[in-house]
């Protein structure tokens, strides 16, 4: 594929990424309104928003099949234009049942766009052999921060109904203008999950089926740190440190911040670094960034170690998805992406019940311990990771 037609790829599928970060956190936004909307309890929204995960878990496996029977590029375009369509849904909703039915119906476009724009992304950096993975999960980053900063913007002025029914003509219009580019070319790079040839050793593909477990289970301890920041951050802050609601908040920005200036930069530090390394350095500076945001009796300490966090795991889960599809194409995307989803949901509740039984300061801990495991695997990967 000549470069002038690799950029025009690079630049649709980076839209993509860009796009689902911002549809996702105008709809987080919105959940204070839908809640009063629906008279739900805190426990009965809860069950309403298991179903953003359940149907996330449900079809990415699904999606990594249909990636390889109709490719990743289309796969893309109809689950992105499905997300942005049931996003305008949950304000229509009168009743916890039905929210949780179309939280359903959203989860699944989310969980199934995801696996294929990552497939899309493995295909492009096998081609153009350089890292750039890192550089479609910042775009993510970005479009989550302008989402939600414009979602506080206009909270006060439109109503969930118009202000998400603005979300899907947006999205609809930019899956129109990225999908018709990302439509015009094949993937780039051949399915690297083929059959062995004739007289190839057929061993290393059950080697390789445990290898995107194992960069599976990286991508888990890096979401479980995200999904961790995000639900007990700012109330450790509040409660443990006697934050203001506004410095406590600033927590969770800091975090996010820091990890997109990470993606951002991931690029060049994987060049300079490679994979392996970046991993394992990647891990060690969250596990003393958490360790101090967790532990410092300073809420200035706790707030520079949650940014110190966001820096370390910024490129951990970008490397692993990228790892495990090189191994196995759109079903090793699947499978990591699988795994680091279910990180994301063990983390809140596993953080509140560690709590319970000790302290949120200690349970908060947990995150530098995975965020060690990560780069232990760093270590005892090191060969497979740099291939």
């Amino acid at each position: 594929m000549p470069g002038r037609e690799l950029v025009g790829l690079r630049v649709a599928i980076t839209a993509f990424f860009a796009l689902d970060g911002f549809i996702f956190s105008g709809w987080v936004v919105r959940i204070p309104d839908i809640k009063h909307q629906t008279h739900a309890s805190a426990g009965a929204l809860g069950l309403a928003l298991l179903g953003v995960s359940a149907g996330a878990v449900l079809t990415m496996t699904m999606t990594g099949r249909l990636c390889r029977r109709y490719g990743s590029h289309p796969v893309t375009v109809v689950c992105m234009a499905v997300l942005a369509l049931s996003v305008a849904l949950p304000p229509l909703t009168r009743s916890v049942a039905a929210l949780g039915a179309v939280l359903l119906l959203f989860g699944a476009a989310y969980g199934g766009v995801n696996v294929a724009f990552n497939s899309a992304a493995v295909d492009l950096v096998a081609a153009v052999r350089r890292p750039i993975m890192p550089s479609f999960h910042a775009a993510f980053s970005l479009g989550g921060m302008v989402g939600a900063g414009l979602g506080g913007l206009v909270a006060g002025h439109l109503s969930p109904t118009r202000h998400l029914l603005g979300i899907t003509v947006v999205g609809l219009l930019v899956t129109a203008v990225a999908g018709r580019a990302l439509l015009r070319y094949e993937p780039p790079a051949a399915d690297r999950a083929r059959p062995p040839a004739a007289g190839e050793d057929p061993a290393p593909r059950g080697g390789r089926r445990g290898l995107v477990v194992v960069f599976g289970l990286v991508a888990l301890c890096t979401a479980y740190g995200e999904g961790a920041m995000a639900d007990w951050g700012a109330l450790h802050l509040k409660q443990d440190l006697t934050a203001s609601a506004g410095t406590a908040a600033a927590g969770y920005a800091c975090f996010t911040l820091a990890m997109t200036i990470g993606r951002l930069t991931g690029s060049a530090l994987l060049a300079r670094l490679g994979r392996a390394r970046t991993v394992i350095a990647g891990g060690s500076v969250a596990t003393a960034g958490m360790l101090l945001g967790s532990l410092a009796p300073s809420l200035w300490a706790a707030l520079a170690g949650f940014a110190v966090t966001g820096l370390g795991l910024a490129n951990l889960f970008p490397v692993a998805v990228e790892r495990a599809g090189a191994l196995a194409g759109p079903s090793g995307v699947a499978v990591a992406s699988t795994l680091g989803y279910g990180g994301m949901l063990l983390g809140p509740p596993t953080i509140g019940f560690m709590a319970d039984w000790f302290s949120l300061p200690t349970a908060l801990t947990s995150v530098a311990a995975l965020a060690a495991v990560a780069a232990v695997i760093g270590v005892a990967t090191r060969r497979v990771m740099n291939g």
